[in-house]
């Protein structure tokens, strides 16, 4: 059965390309607009990865990581911010609200489904 891996991103065009990498992978991919979105969905149905964006309308990154991360069905479900913010303080607040990993945006394709691979298989 293939593994669902949900696709957090205000901009369409990541998402399509998120989509379109990991679709040729073998993953089935849902996309959600923002974070609001995101929690919906997630609540919705069980996710094996959850790849979202920091900078968004509606809810951010970092708070639906925390959301997610309250709930028990998302406490042990690898979550990878991909985001255009590479700071180091933005790095620590993504790890200490429970983000599992951490890819720069724009992002290569291959490295994208390397680190998929290794969280998920």
């Amino acid at each position: 059965m293939a593994k669902i891996i949900l696709a957090v991103d205000d901009s369409a065009s990541i998402r399509q390309m998120v989509a379109f990498t990991l679709k040729g992978a073998g993953y089935e991919v849902v996309e959600a607009v923002d974070g609001q979105d995101g929690v919906s969905k997630a609540k919705s149905k069980a996710f094996n990865l959850i790849l979202t964006d920091q900078n968004m309308p509606n809810m951010d990154g970092l708070t639906l990581i925390k959301t997610l991360r309250a709930t028990p069905q998302y406490r042990a479900v690898p979550i990878l911010m991909l985001t255009t913010e590479s700071g180091d303080a933005m790095k620590a607040q993504g790890k200490a609200a429970g983000a599992t990993g951490w890819l720069v945006k724009p992002f290569d394709p291959q490295k994208l489904l390397e680190v998929v691979k290794k969280v998920i298989g």
